[in-house]
Formats: C-alpha cells, sequence, structure tokens
C-alpha cells in the first residue's frame, strides 16, 4: 500500500464558456481565480484555476472552457459531484447566495450523517457544499463571501460506477480506507492528508456509461509533496499493471496519468513548485501565461480568447 499522496489535489472540469464560469467560481462561490492560462494542447482553450489565496492543493477546481461546447451525458465511469467544505450553520446562508445567484437545482440532504446543499454548476455540473465542524483551512474572503461561510477547500469528490470491486481496491492500494457505507455510497478515507480526504464511489449497476462534454469532470488528481513522491508513486502502479504516463511539466507541478477501473482519468500532480512561481501572490490570475511553447501566440490569442470580466 503506498503512503505518499496525502488527498486530493485539483479537479479539472469542461465548460462551455469561460467568462460565465469564472463569473460562477469568483462571483457566485467567492473563490480567486489563481491562475490564467492556457490548455497545453489546445492554446486556443483557456486553463483557469480557482482555489485559495495561493491555490494550495486540495482547494483548486480548474476548467477548460470550450467555447459553444455541447454538454456532457450522465452516467457511469465519472466523477459525478465535487464537493467543498463549508463551516457548520452555514448552509441556510449559502442556499439564499445561490439561489439569487441563480442557481439551479438546489437540493438540501444528508449523507454520512453530515448536513448537505447539492447544486449544479453553469453547464449542469455536479456540486455540493457540506458542513464540516472545524476545518482549518484558512479561505479565500477577497471573492464577496464572508469569512464565517466562505469555502474552506475541498471536502470530497464522489465517482459514480457501475462497480466498486478493482476500484476499491485500488484506493486502498493509494493509502484510502473504507470509512463507511450510506445506501449504495461508499466512502473511502485517507489518513492524516491534507483536509481534502475524502473519496465516494456510488455504484449503479447496468447504468450507461458517461460521455464528457461541458460540465463533465475531465480527471481528478491526487496529491504528492514533491516530484520523489510522485516517481515512488508511479513505479509502485506501473508494478502493479497500471499504465501510467511518463512525468509532465504542467508548470505550475508536476503530473503524472493513468485510468482507474471504474474509467476515470486519475492524476497524481506534485504540490510543488505552484502557481506563484511566475507570479506574486498579490497577483495571482491576473495575466495571461503561457508555456514556453506558447509564448509566440500570445498577441493571436490575446486577440482570440474571451475576455473573462464583462
Amino acid at each position: 500500500m503506498l503512503n505518499k499522496i496525502n488527498g486530493l489535489h485539483h479537479v479539472t472540469s469542461l465548460a462551455s464558456g469561460a467568462r460565465s464560469n469564472n463569473a460562477f467560481f469568483t462571483n457566485t462561490l467567492g473563490l480567486r481565480r489563481v491562475k490564467k492560462t492556457v490548455n497545453f494542447d489546445a492554446p486556443d482553450v483557456y486553463h483557469l484555476y480557482y482555489g485559495d489565496e495561493t491555490g494550495t492543493p486540495g482547494t483548486v477546481m480548474t476548467y477548460f472552457p470550450f467555447p459553444n461546447a455541447g454538454r456532457g451525458r450522465k452516467g457511469v465511469g465519472e466523477v459525478a459531484t465535487t464537493a467543498f467544505s463549508v463551516p457548520k450553520g452555514t448552509l441556510d446562508a449559502w442556499q439564499n447566495r445561490l439561489a439569487e445567484h441563480g442557481v439551479t437545482h438546489l437540493t438540501r440532504g444528508s449523507r454520512f450523517g453530515e448536513s448537505v446543499l447539492a447544486f449544479d454548476g453553469p453547464d449542469g455540473d455536479g456540486f455540493a457544499l457540506v458542513e464540516v465542524d472545524g476545518d482549518a483551512r484558512a479561505p479565500w474572503t477577497g471573492g464577496g463571501v464572508s469569512e464565517d461561510m466562505a469555502i474552506r477547500g475541498f471536502y470530497s469528490a464522489s465517482m459514480r460506477l457501475a462497480e466498486n470491486g478493482a476500484s476499491a481496491e485500488l484506493l486502498n492500494f493509494m493509502g484510502y480506507e473504507e470509512a463507511g457505507r450510506d445506501g449504495n455510497v461508499t466512502r473511502f478515507a485517507i489518513a492524516n492528508g491534507n483536509g481534502a480526504d475524502l473519496v465516494d464511489i456510488e455504484t449503479y449497476a447496468g447504468a450507461n456509461y458517461a460521455a464528457q462534454g461541458a460540465g463533465s469532470v475531465h480527471h481528478l488528481a491526487f496529491s504528492v509533496e514533491n516530484r520523489a513522491r510522485q516517481l515512488e508513486v508511479r513505479e509502485a502502479l506501473v508494478d502493479t499493471g497500471y499504465q501510467v504516463t511518463p512525468v509532465i511539466d504542467r508548470d505550475y507541478f508536476w503530473a503524472i496519468y493513468f485510468r482507474m477501473p471504474g474509467g476515470v482519468l486519475f492524476e497524481v500532480a506534485t504540490n510543488e513548485p505552484g502557481f506563484d512561481r511566475d507570479e506574486d501572490t498579490a497577483h495571482l490570475g491576473e495575466d495571461l501565461k503561457l508555456p514556453s511553447q506558447h509564448v509566440h501566440l500570445r498577441d493571436q490569442l490575446e486577440r482570440y480568447l474571451e475576455p473573462l470580466e464583462a
């Protein structure tokens, strides 16, 4: 069993519009845009990152907004819900805030004895806020949401799968232990993590498979401290039979990718070097930052890419 992974690092999804995506995360949810860059493989598409003040691993939601992309089809083999941690007793205030911002499918409920507010993102993305007592992570408060109710970071990611046997074995190998069951949901937790410690598996035998599009999660990323730990994880996964990519430099972290048994694309990302490697903390996410292979396209891209602020 691995002991190098310390929770979620980031969640990356697809969107149909950059401006609406930016407005939802910075204005409605009150997160900070910590990086404005482009898709390494399709530089005419943004890669936007939202999180806490510095983009701490375990807080960062990232998006590829493909203009006018069609919506994904929900099903098994995908991340169904990304849940954020909020302070105890704040769901009423959050429900009012989200309703005032036109957020749809607001649903109150309970899972594993916790109070949950589920809702849709701009492209039908599945999100939830979970009341957590004692989450010590510092929130970003520059987005118009007060400190007493602001998002602390990820709480969990929930995958919708046809079965959970092989996927549960993988999570166990990655250092997660089963922490409980609630109906068709099995919860896995990692000990001494970064606060984004939980992964849930929802089992739907015989359901149709998902098709990616706007509103779909592209991949789920797990955190390791540094490149040495990442190489240990890669070697262990390869030895177990997984097809794992070489290490890829993503400017703000190094990444490896592999497909888990249930169909979800997993990434293992380093906490280094961080989002302040090319911008000081006070101005994160303000300027368009381009990977070296696309710097020569700056003039063209700045004319083409949709302005994020209205």
